[in-house]
């Protein structure tokens, strides 16, 4: 049986500007372009296609909007970073307008969601045997510094923005990746603005103070779209991956965690030059059942791979080549022993729940 999958994360728009990638183009047509140049070395061998959507059954991916700080600008490639609130707004509305393109050249692979209508008419197509059907997009922005000011809150909801993570590292918002620190005043009114608008809150790179202080105060809808257990990360120290006590708090806002099929999310150190096979796929199934087994459920765990954010197919565990080996982990969740309906929860099912609590009609 193959399940339906939901990807909680990947930078689209950020690849196709930083690489000029077109995801409607096979694997094999964009790494043969791409072979011997700087990309590769870069970012690794791209692991997405709207073929191999197809093939893998991912019917909806949470597309990003995300930029970093200019302070870690890694070389001149690296184009899609902002030094102050304005740059980060004009990155951001550019990544959106590359969906809108998207959307208009290829209607018949890409699709937004942005309500739950929307959603339903793309699961339908899904639903017809032997078909191709669009792959729906659900827009994330990753850190909020593209946000001017709270008013702009609305531009963005309008916009088609569903999903919103304060931090990537530290913004003016509160800590994030490496950098931590609490919600500042103006996190605390990010959040208190965004909840009746509709947003959910994306924790994965709050810093561990600002992330418990979020799941207390937020009023919305909460989840972490892609991040690791710590206590299944080996050697894993560092706060981009999830505490037991905020996976508690996600698990007691009946929200969902996107695990990210990473080395380095695996293994805390894993470096370029170690064996792929370092990281095996069970590892990934093993993040899941640790949620499973905190929640008590199959009910609050799925993907967010990450894939082609800053890594690619020689970063990622031993056996998995494209998007679409996803579908590698059934059989894996079930020497685990969970049910088909466990399996269907967690490849997809769990991500869609929550779609259709959070959008609106």
């Amino acid at each position: 049986m193959t399940h339906l999958i939901v990807d909680a994360h990947q930078d689209l728009a950020w690849n196709m500007l930083t690489f000029g990638r077109d995801y409607s183009q096979s694997i094999a047509e964009t790494r043969q372009r791409e072979n011997g140049s700087y990309i590769i070395e870069n970012n690794g061998d791209t692991t997405i296609s709207w073929q191999e959507y197809q093939r893998g059954h991912i019917a909806v991916v949470f597309a990003t909007l995300f930029a970093a700080p200019a302070r870690v600008k890694v070389a001149e490639w690296d184009t899609q970073v902002y030094a102050n609130t304005q740059e980060a707004y004009k990155v951001y509305s550019g990544h959106l307008d590359a969906y809108e393109r998207m959307f208009d050249k290829h209607p018949d692979k890409f699709t937004p969601i942005r309500t739950k209508a929307e959603l339903e008419a793309l699961l339908a197509k899904w639903d017809v045997a032997d078909q191709p059907a669009p792959t729906g997009l659900v827009t994330l922005m990753e850190g909020a510094d593209g946000v001017r000011n709270i008013d702009e809150l609305e531009e963005w909801w309008d916009r088609g923005v569903r999903i919103i993570g304060p931090a990537w590292m530290a913004t003016r918002f509160c800590g994030g990746t490496r950098e931590p620190g609490p919600l500042t005043n103006e996190g605390r009114e990010l959040l208190e603005a965004m909840a009746p608008l509709g947003f959910t809150l994306d924790l994965s790179h709050m810093a561990w103070e600002a992330a418990l202080q979020a799941l207390d105060l937020y009023e919305g809808p909460v989840i972490a779209s892609h991040a690791n257990a710590l206590k299944q990360v080996k050697n894993g120290t560092m706060n981009r991956f999830l505490t037991d006590e905020i996976i508690e708090g996600i698990l007691q806002r009946n929200g969902v965690i996107g695990i990210v099929p990473f080395n380095r999310f695996l293994i805390q150190g894993w470096k370029n030059k170690d064996s792929r096979s370092d990281c095996s796929i069970d590892m990934v199934a093993a993040q899941m059942d640790y949620i499973c087994q905190k929640a008590g459920n199959a009910f609050h765990v799925g993907f967010g791979t990450d894939f082609d954010g800053g890594f690619g197919l020689q970063q990622i565990p031993e056996g998995l080549d494209t998007i679409a080996d996803l579908q590698l982990v059934v059989p894996l969740l079930q020497a685990r022993g969970y049910s088909e309906n466990d399996i269907s929860a967690i490849m997809g099912g769990n991500w869609i729940r929550t779609l259709r609590r959070n959008l609106p009609a």
